[in-house]
């Protein structure tokens, strides 16, 4: 897994800069009243967007992880989510449901939407995300299995190239019970549908 944070300090100057010759390469006047400031919002929203790359795993989830013997599946469906796509750096957005069958520990509820975030907060291809996920719960937890399926609208597909609107991408990945048991698959595919 790639750590590396293209906008590590914590100095806007750099993006500002890198924002302020990209208006004057696309033919805009940077100068113009509604474009003074947009370097410095850039920046600022930039790394906001980025922020994942700042985030460990281990302080997202903290001491959220109890003991419990529970062994049926826990789904967390519809967590909503922003991403950049990394070949375009445009926007890709959706919906992720994720679920887990504890071996002996369970997670806090909050915690599995913000794993999702800390993953999402970096430059991303939705494949990758989708694998993250479900290999950092299967990490954690050691649990019996571990299923992520995401779907989301790439504007880097809606907004060029092709510039289909009405598509979504969906992409899955599974571990342990998830896997191997076509029951449990099923299951979770069920309680996704509804």
């Amino acid at each position: 897994m790639n750590n590396s944070n293209p906008t590590k300090d914590n100095d806007l100057s750099k993006i500002e800069s890198l924002c302020s010759e990209l208006l004057t390469e696309i033919g805009e006047n940077k100068t113009r009243e509604g474009l003074v400031k947009t370097p410095y919002r850039f920046a600022k929203a930039f790394r906001d967007l980025t922020t994942g790359y700042n985030q460990k795993i281990e302080t997202v989830v903290g001491d959220a992880i109890f003991h419990e013997q529970y062994s049926e599946m826990v789904v967390v469906k519809k967590i909503e989510f922003y991403s950049l796509c990394e070949h375009h750096l445009l926007p890709f957005f959706g919906h992720a449901h994720v679920a887990y069958i504890p071996n002996g520990k369970i997670i806090g509820l909050s915690k599995i939407p913000r794993i999702l975030n800390m993953f999402a907060r970096r430059l991303q291809v939705q494949e990758r995300l989708t694998s993250q996920i479900t290999q950092a719960l299967f990490d954690l937890l050691q649990p019996c299995g571990v299923g992520c399926i995401i779907e989301a609208s790439h504007l880097c597909m809606m907004m060029r190239g092709v510039q289909v609107q009405s598509s979504s991408m969906v992409t899955s990945a599974m571990l342990g019970n998830f896997l191997t048991d076509p029951a449990t698959r099923n299951e979770f595919m069920k309680i996704v549908q509804h």
